[in-house]
């Protein structure tokens, strides 16, 4: 199913007697719900099946033989058909077939039903109270208690032991028949165990739903921030609604900055030495990036591609760029004594309009383009080691021009001519002016 569709379905969840409009998404629901439910309905079979024999034990002792006889009958029915209802839920059909539960309980209820009317019949004729009618009424607020206090099983348990007490008292006092509260008590206590295994039910559905429901929320958090890591949150919020992501800024400080030596180290190191090498340049970069304001755009290669003056503000581009190269150049030091090897990094700056956007459907990512993106690559090549060249144009722009010198005439590959000024390094990786 494509992401559209499980978002469509997402969006049209049904109300309380609706259902789902895709009748996949509402097959899998449904037997995703009853195999979680399937454990308590066995449950409350054998529950079922106990109470019944409890009855069927107890009436010989107060029931004349007719109405025992024709309790027995019932009863019979009633543990015949449960014992194949519970059957039946070990077939690996039963949770694609509703109308099982529904046949089964529905004669459950006619077989209680005649139960019943004998077992009140027999009461009338003691002229006994029937307070074992009065329990259904009890057990209705005992059932809403129990859904109510569902995944909370302590705290309706101590409910239903208070209620039990107040409702002994109550039958305690005035029954003159020892059958009456014998019947009572066996009406109420297989209600309330009920109720329990009802109250657990709820409480383990609606858990594991709530469950199923934060695993949901927890990864689309995470999926969410891997894409506003990858994405601007402007472009993405573009990119949900269908428009082309496409921005042009027109003054902004591109930075490339590189390993010198790159493919010299490459030949003497380990595949996963270079790979460690380049982790803690780049993370080392990405820390700088976050202080100074600027954004990373990419790496390729061993070199790290960052702008100032695109999608994070960081007021003056000029500065901001040149405060980011000498931040990270001033980490060589350490990345080198991390790597125990000698590290050497340059980098080249230069400032004016550049274009923004996303391109393609797949792995996508916010990429910068224009003759200002080719010029700083190009200047990144003229640097000195651990030092920065700038162009004339981020020199102007620039308020913090200490440590550069006069500037320096370079052709530069495909633009011609161009004023360079240079700051050279001192021992550390730090700049000293070149004039």
């Amino acid at each position: 199913m494509s992401v559209e569709a499980k978002s469509a379905i997402a969006m049209s969840r049904p109300g309380l007697f609706s259902r789902f409009a895709d009748d996949e998404t509402e097959r899998r629901y449904s037997e995703r719900a009853r195999t979680l439910r399937l454990p308590f309905v066995r449950l409350y079979g054998v529950i079922f099946m106990v109470v019944a024999l409890a009855y069927s034990i107890v009436n010989p002792m107060f029931l004349a033989p007719t109405d025992n006889a024709q309790l027995a009958i019932f009863l019979g029915f009633a543990l015949l058909v449960c014992g194949a209802y519970i059957g039946t839920t070990f077939w690996a059909g039963y949770i694609r077939f509703v109308l099982i539960d529904f046949i089964a309980l529905l004669t459950l209820s006619l077989l209680v039903g005649k139960i019943n009317m004998v077992l009140f019949e027999h009461l009338a004729s003691l002229d006994a109270t029937l307070y074992a009618v009065g329990v259904i009424d009890r057990l209705i607020i005992t059932a809403f208690a129990a859904v109510t206090l569902a995944g909370r099983p302590r705290a309706f348990l101590g409910w239903l032991a208070l209620d039990a007490l107040a409702w002994f008292a109550q039958i305690s006092n005035g029954q003159p028949h020892i059958s009456g509260v014998v019947y009572s008590v066996l009406s109420y206590s297989s209600g309330a165990v009920v109720m329990v295994a009802i109250n657990l039910a709820v409480g383990r559905t609606s858990r594991a739903a709530f469950q199923l429901a934060d695993s949901l929320d927890s990864e689309r958090a995470r999926n969410e921030e891997l894409v506003l890591n990858m994405l601007p949150p402007a472009a993405v919020n573009r990119i949900r609604s269908g428009l082309l992501v496409a921005d042009s800024y027109a003054d902004a400080s591109v930075i490339f900055i590189d390993m010198v030596g790159f493919s010299t180290l490459a030949k003497r190191v380990s595949p996963g030495h270079l790979v460690e090498l380049l982790n803690a340049f780049f993370n080392h970069a990405d820390a700088c990036a976050r202080e100074f304001g600027v954004e990373k755009v990419k790496t390729v290669g061993d070199a790290y591609l960052a702008i100032a003056g695109g999608n994070v503000p960081s007021g003056n581009s000029a500065d901001a760029a040149i405060a980011f190269a000498r931040a990270v150049i001033a980490g060589v030091p350490e990345m080198g004594k991390g790597a125990g090897i000698e590290v050497a990094l340059r980098a080249g700056i230069h400032s004016g309009p550049v274009v923004g956007g996303v391109i393609g459907e797949t792995r996508m990512a916010y990429d910068y383009w224009g003759d200002t993106v080719n010029i700083a690559a190009r200047l990144d090549a003229t640097a000195p080691v651990n030092g920065i060249a700038v162009s004339e144009i981020t020199w102007l722009r620039a308020r913090d021009r200490e440590g550069f010198g006069e500037p320096v005439t370079i052709g530069l590959k495909g633009v011609g001519d161009v004023a360079v000024y240079i700051a050279q390094p001192l021992a550390g990786g730090h700049m000293e002016n070149a004039a």
